[in-house]
């Protein structure tokens, strides 16, 4: 296999290790579409050319650094060169013949350097013979992005004006910048908001009038990452954790019996096929929009709130369909 396709593992690697995901080689050969022994050289390349301190945690039965400081060796140099992290393949064809071409391909060549190997990267050839479909997600501005990098890396707050999606209005926030997350295509900062005191999710495409001030805040030494993306499910988040459980049936418990969706989950088989997920969270509005997407193939057992709340939905959609209720727009 290439060193690029190496390159997308490690960072994958690196991501749910750092996400307090604990992950395995099993979890993420299944994931990454690969070997478990691809899995485990990849790890071994990271511990022994790059230094990443990664232990086993039994209990969880996945790894972790057990020093939560390190960081992979930086590579990137202009802010030209950072867009190549925050552009997909598919994007970056845009950028063909354009004055961002020159600094994506150095990108590339100082990737290369740092993993001790060749790295060939053909952006035409790749346009010609790939197609990549993005998630439906809201546009990112590069530039924004890059920004935002920098405001994090020296500890710089950032102010602009916030849309929220739940209750259409704007707001005037500033904030101090702590993370980058990409969640299904979407990118969100992760930052204290200092109108609400606290730490929160920011999409990053509904922000406007961005602007990094030259002033500095300190470090949140007790902000800890890990225990941050746990309380959440994917982005929401709520103000009180609760152990959520769900019953999948044999048709899509294969679907669900492999892939990590919480960092706190766990399984229990059940007999003719099925299964229940079991994890704790505070995104239950979160956990509601996701299950519903299996259908009759979920059954939420608990919280009863979340349950009741699914039961809501789902009778008031049978309503819809039949007739019986209010049209959609209405």
């Amino acid at each position: 296999m290439s060193q690029r396709q190496q390159l997308e593992r490690i960072f994958e690697m690196d991501r749910q290790i750092r996400g307090g995901l604990f992950p395995n080689a099993d979890r993420l050969a299944a994931k990454l579409e690969v070997s478990r022994r691809v899995i485990f050289n990849d790890r071994t390349f990271m511990m022994d050319r790059l230094g990443a301190p990664i232990g086993l945690d039994r209990e969880r039965g996945g790894w972790f650094y057990t020093d939560s400081t390190w960081v992979l060796p930086s590579v990137m140099v202009t802010e030209g060169e950072l867009l190549v992290f925050f552009l997909t393949v598919e994007l970056a064809r845009r950028y063909l013949g354009t004055a961002f071409e020159a600094p994506l391909l150095s990108a590339m060549a100082k990737i290369g350097q740092g993993l001790k190997g060749p790295v060939t990267v053909d952006l035409q050839r790749l346009a010609e013979n790939y197609t990549f479909e993005s998630p439906h997600a809201a546009p990112a501005h590069e530039q924004t992005l890059v920004d935002l990098h920098r405001a994090i890396r020296e500890h710089h707050p950032v102010s602009m004006r916030y849309y929220t999606a739940y209750r259409n209005t704007k707001t005037d926030r500033t904030v101090e910048p702590c993370h980058l997350y990409n969640h299904e295509g979407d990118w969100y900062l992760i930052a204290f908001d200092r109108l609400r005191r606290g730490v929160r999710y920011f999409h990053v495409g509904r922000m406007e009038r961005v602007k990094v001030s030259g002033d500095c805040f300190a470090s949140r030494r007790d902000f800890d990452l890990g225990a941050f993306l746990g309380q959440a499910f994917q982005v929401s988040m709520g103000e009180t954790r609760e152990e959520v459980a769900i019953r999948f049936d044999a048709n899509q418990a294969p679907y669900i019996r492999d892939r990590t969706f919480h960092s706190s989950q766990s399984v229990t088989e059940e007999k003719g096929g099925g299964l229940t997920l079991r994890f704790t969270t505070s995104g239950l509005e979160g956990v509601a929009r996701w299950v519903l997407q299996y259908g009759a193939h979920a059954e939420v057992l608990a919280p009863k709130s979340l349950r009741d709340a699914v039961a809501r939905e789902v009778k008031a959609m049978g309503q819809r369909y039949s007739g019986r209720g209010p049209k959609a727009g209405r």
